[in-house]
């Protein structure tokens, strides 16, 4: 005879195995992050902004420590050392400098397993109900072809292109405090400049005047005089306007409000004896297209594109999933184990490895065409420096020849050959030579900038410190 059906059964799990899953899940649960929400305040962070100042305490410390003394006057290293502290596009830099680290600790990851429940069927016969029983399985991915080696490559190349680009943003925002403290210092002396020959105008004007109401002047004389007196004022007025502004600059170049230079006392010792190249520019482009930062990180980039090539690659090949299983059935213990993998029967990842082949010509092209922006640049910036010094010798001469003229009139003017009208006039050619000189030698600094820019070679003080990879200020708020 047949034996009888068995009875029908509820679906059971054995209570060892709820068990064993409930604290696999609590052990996995407890190592969790926490969630904890940091919202902006737009009030609080301007007037954390408006409250910077260059008296920071450990601003200063940090300047100590990098100068060997506290600061006395703000030079350009002392100012740039303050940009490095308070600029918000490093920051910036710094933010995604973390974020690639991230990246990296993201790519390292095993995939986690996952559980799920299977429903097995077991028929006796088919006129009776059949019983059925729940069993738990665990899903483990094996990934082949060393991707994970592969990806963390990548993330590792970005990472490397995030530390070279806050680099670039250090070499631009020392750009900025240069440009910023030369327009300053240009300001300044060329106020000085247009001071002085101000003074002589107004003395000449007074004395065509009085020559004019004793009948010994022109009016035509005067007038003209006067017209130069009042452009004169004006420039010198100007020159009042654009100090100003590049004071604000300046602060926007450091990334403090503009109260927080006031009482500032600055140096510009930087600008007034610069460094001349010590190697010729071919020498240092040649390092600067092999070295510059955002050189480096184009290279970490290409990198990261070839990781991600080889990553596409071997995707083509399907990684392995194992299936370990247990169920109660009957008085049974029931073992399983299923492997499964993806069959590569519609396409073999031609897609993505195609993108990632045209990302990688992408980023070769970004590479040749950096290259060729700083031989542009390079060239231009030489060229303008060449031409510049130039002029400045040029200026040199002139002013020279002015200088023995006035020195030849003032001895005329001594033997009572000629009187003082011609004296001061002499006097106010010299002031000229002396401003066009120096707008001469302004724009020599302006070229020798752009040649500091282009090579990333310092020529105004001392060589740029390197960015620390996390916020001075964010190390004193947690410290604290």
């Amino acid at each position: 005879m047949p034996s009888p059906p068995h009875p029908p059964r509820r679906a059971a799990i054995s209570l060892p195995a709820f068990a064993l899953l409930g604290v696999g899940v609590v052990a996995c649960l407890s190592g969790c992050a926490e969630y904890h929400p940091r919202p902006i305040s737009p009030a609080a962070s301007a007037a954390a902004i408006e409250a910077r100042s260059l008296h920071d305490a450990r601003l200063r410390r940090l300047i100590a420590a990098t100068d060997g003394a506290a600061p006395r006057q703000w030079g350009l290293s002392q100012l740039t050392l303050a940009a490095l502290y308070f600029h918000p596009s490093l920051d910036v830099a710094r933010a995604k400098l973390a974020e690639a680290k991230a990246g990296v600790v993201t790519a390292k990851q095993f995939p986690n397993p996952s559980l799920n429940f299977e429903e097995i069927s077991y028929n006796a016969t088919v006129a009776a109900p059949s019983p059925w029983t729940i069993a738990p399985v665990i899903n483990f991915l094996i990934e082949t072809a060393g991707k994970r080696g592969t990806r963390t490559a990548e993330a590792q190349a970005l990472e490397k292109a995030a530390r070279d680009d806050l680099a670039t943003a250090a070499w631009q925002v020392r750009g900025d405090v240069r440009n910023a403290l030369l327009d300053m210092w240009a300001a300044q002396r060329r106020r000085a400049l247009l001071g002085r020959r101000l003074a002589l105008q107004n003395q000449l004007v007074r004395l065509l005047e009085d020559r004019l109401a004793a009948g010994q002047a022109s009016a035509l004389d005067v007038a003209r005089e006067r017209a130069n007196r009042n452009q004169a004022s004006l420039d010198y007025s100007d020159m009042a306007r654009q100090e100003v502004e590049a004071r604000a600059r300046l602060a926007g170049a450091i990334g403090v409000p503009l109260q927080a230079l006031d009482g500032v006392d600055f140096s510009f010792a930087a600008l007034d004896r610069p460094k001349p190249p010590a190697l010729a520019i071919g020498a240092l482009r040649r390092q600067a297209l092999q070295g510059r930062s955002d050189i480096r990180a184009m290279l970490a980039q290409y990198a990261a594109a070839e990781s991600a090539l080889k990553l596409q690659t071997a995707n083509q090949y399907p990684n392995i999933t194992l299936t370990p299983g247990y169920a109660y059935d009957a008085g049974s213990n029931k073992y399983m184990l299923f492997p499964s993998t993806d069959l590569p029967i519609f396409n073999q990842n031609q897609g993505p490895i195609a993108e990632a082949v045209a990302k990688r010509r992408e980023v070769a092209a970004r590479f040749v065409a950096l290259q060729a922006r700083i031989i542009a640049a390079t060239d231009g910036a030489a060229a303008g420096y060449r031409a510049a010094a130039k002029v400045v010798r040029a200026a040199d001469s002139l002013l020279a020849g002015e200088k023995d003229r006035a020195r030849r009139v003032s001895r005329s003017f001594q033997a009572g050959q000629i009187d003082r009208p011609a004296l001061i006039a002499a006097e106010i050619e010299e002031a000229k030579a002396a401003e066009s000189r120096f707008n001469a030698v302004v724009q020599q600094r302006r070229a020798l900038g752009a040649v500091e820019d282009a090579l990333q070679h310092t020529f105004f003080g001392p060589a740029l410190p390197q960015a620390s990879l996390q916020s001075p200020r964010k190390a004193r708020a947690s410290s604290s």
